[in-house]
């Protein structure tokens, strides 16, 4: 979901939680609606990734949510990507 859609369902109350999610390097953000998770999306379509926390949690504060929870169970700061 694009950040102009998640904007709304968070102004309207419908996001219950938010969850910024390490895989790899990289860092991704999830929302917890009543009809299920949400990923952030690029407006291709794409998971919306983020290098470092501090980047992913000032887009989430932009999004208007005063808080999130931190999965770093799969962060590999040191791991290189694959060029696509």
């Amino acid at each position: 979901m694009d950040e102009k859609t998640l904007k709304a369902l968070v102004a309207a109350g419908a996001v219950r939680r938010v969850d910024i999610i390490a895989t790899g390097a990289r860092f991704h953000v999830e929302a917890t609606t009543p009809n299920g998770p949400i990923t952030a999306e690029t407006r291709k379509g794409k998971v919306k990734t983020w290098v470092t926390l501090d980047a992913a949690a000032r887009w989430v504060r932009g999004l208007g949510v005063g808080g999130a929870k931190v999965n770093m169970t799969h962060w590999q700061p040191g791991q290189r990507e694959l060029s696509v």
